[in-house]
């Protein structure tokens, strides 16, 4: 991948996501939901944003930094559908705090449940590549 072209396509990405977790806390089983849904929309396209921003001075072997870039991209978009499927579904299970008083069928949960959990271990793993290819002294040793 060319740096430029992964910070471009970084950010764009990160506006996408801004703009699709507009208006959908109204129109949601659960409007609570929605409303974290939305908030988590606009702060996963950010960090996204934030990422092209200073992707050029990550230092990393390109196969990582493909990695790195599909990892947290996956990552962005998976926080958001969680939160958006569970708000439409109306689930708890995976995200108590905002679900209160809702109840899914079961394969609802299961689904929110088994995209959070996705969604945690790519952030994971991804912000342990960005850390690293972020690391001091970096640039000297390649």
């Amino acid at each position: 991948m060319i740096p430029d072209d992964t910070k471009r396509r970084l950010m764009w990405h990160g506006v996408l996501l801004v703009l699709l977790s507009g208006a959908v806390v109204p129109v949601v089983e659960n409007p609570r939901m929605g409303l974290a849904a939305h908030l988590g929309g606009i702060m996963d396209g950010m960090l996204l944003i934030l990422l092209g921003l200073i992707w050029a001075e990550l230092t990393l072997p390109p196969r990582m930094a493909g990695a790195a870039f599909w990892i947290m991209l996956y990552s962005a978009y998976a926080g958001w559908a969680a939160q958006l499927l569970a708000a439409v579904f109306g689930t708890s299970r995976a995200m108590p705090l905002a679900g209160t008083g809702h109840v899914g069928a079961e394969w609802q949960e299961a689904l929110v449940l088994i995209v959070v959990v996705s969604f945690s271990v790519a952030v994971l793993i991804g912000c342990g590549v960005v850390l690293y290819g972020l690391r001091r002294n970096a640039k000297s040793q390649t």
